[in-house]
């Protein structure tokens, strides 16, 4: 995560990308935005991918794109190894598991077993009864910071714990976005689980709306507007299939300046619907690039815990983009271990891809 002050300002740590010149000639951001032509399945009832292909020059490239967090004084990657890493999350030091951790944790024992939490995992119960406390017991939730904005963290069954931190790049660059448009910005945030990015987004002076099928992380994310302060800004709470919601929105002609998407590999809607990432991405990535506005400055999609390379990514967002000139800009998010106290070596959490406008 950024800190709270000066590291604001400072660029995000990359590898130099691969970019080529196919730039669109001046009227291609104007292309009409195709309709998909989409059949529903038999199973889910959302759309499938036959999908037609979009017209247009595609926009250009840039890959490989490593997009890094350092620690901070909110957040930092202490130490990693035997499938496991250890967290500064605010006060507290926390364990959790790490299955691309195959190397020897470099800090000594006695720091991971001065640990505040540890993920066990060793019951279904829901809840905190999957963590251990072997200081003193914690409650449920606990303060914390990204960038200056409260929030909640929270001690989940799943391991989570509210936030995802090798985000902040993507929310910086969001805010830029925002804050140097000169004009009033939409934002969309499916998937919007806790509502970190929204209240980001809100902050810097766009109107935002957050979807997401969970009507918990919903009461969660407006616990965090609460706890930043920031009820004042015009955040829709919205508790709805994300796939429905796109496709509704396109139906009443509703825009968006900017759209996140962080989908799951698999997930549920309130009513039901199943969401699989591989049979509905695509669809969901027409939809989205449906609802731009006229003049859209990003959509960003990150994914988690698929078996898939940025690659397959980065070439449907570049299809589904044709026609409106601009950048794909894809790789990984990683967090590196801090420097002052562990190895430095870096943990890849996600695959993303963003298109911006040019």
């Amino acid at each position: 995560m950024t800190s709270r002050s000066g590291n604001r300002r400072k660029r995000d740590k990359t590898r130099s990308p691969r970019t080529t010149a196919k730039a669109a000639p001046p009227k291609a951001r104007q292309a009409k935005k195709p309709t998909p032509n989409l059949e529903k399945s038999a199973d889910t009832g959302s759309a499938t991918r036959r999908l037609p292909r979009p017209d247009g020059v595609l926009p250009e490239e840039a890959l490989p794109l490593i997009l890094e967090v350092a620690g901070n004084a909110d957040y930092a990657l202490l130490d990693s190894g035997d499938g496991l890493k250890l967290e500064r999350y605010g006060p507290y030091r926390v364990v959790r598991p790490e299955g691309q951790a195959l190397w020897r944790p470099a800090l000594p024992q006695s720091e991971w077993e001065a640990a505040d939490a540890i993920f066990t995992g060793d019951t279904d119960e829901e809840g905190m009864g999957r963590w251990r406390f072997p200081k003193a017991a914690l409650g449920e939730t606990w303060p914390m910071k990204h960038d200056g904005i409260n929030f909640l963290g929270r001690f989940t069954s799943f391991r989570h714990v509210g936030v995802f931190p090798e985000q902040a790049t993507h929310w910086r660059h969001m805010a830029e976005s925002i804050e140097s448009a000169g004009r009033p910005v939409r934002v969309l945030n499916l998937f919007g689980y806790t509502g970190i990015a929204s209240l980001v987004a809100a902050r810097a002076g766009a109107e935002v709306t957050h979807v997401d099928a969970s009507k918990k992380a919903v009461g969660w994310a407006r616990e965090n507007q609460l706890m930043a302060g920031l009820e004042d800004k015009p955040i829709r709470w919205i508790v709805e299939d994300a796939m429905k919601f796109v496709e509704r929105e396109g139906r009443r002609g509703n825009q968006y300046d900017i759209i996140l998407l962080d989908p799951p590999a698999f997930g549920r809607g309130p009513k039901g619907e199943v969401w699989q990432l591989f049979e509905g991405l695509p669809s969901m990535v027409a939809g989205c690039r449906d609802i731009l506005s006229d003049k859209p400055l990003a959509m960003v999609l990150t994914a988690y815990s698929i078996r898939a390379s940025f690659y397959a990514i980065h070439a449907l967002m570049r299809e589904r983009m044709a026609g409106m000139g601009g950048r794909v800009e894809s790789g990984e998010l990683i967090i590196r271990e801090d420097e002052t106290v562990g190895a430095g070596r870096a943990i890849s959490t996600s695959l993303f891809s963003r298109w911006v406008a040019a």
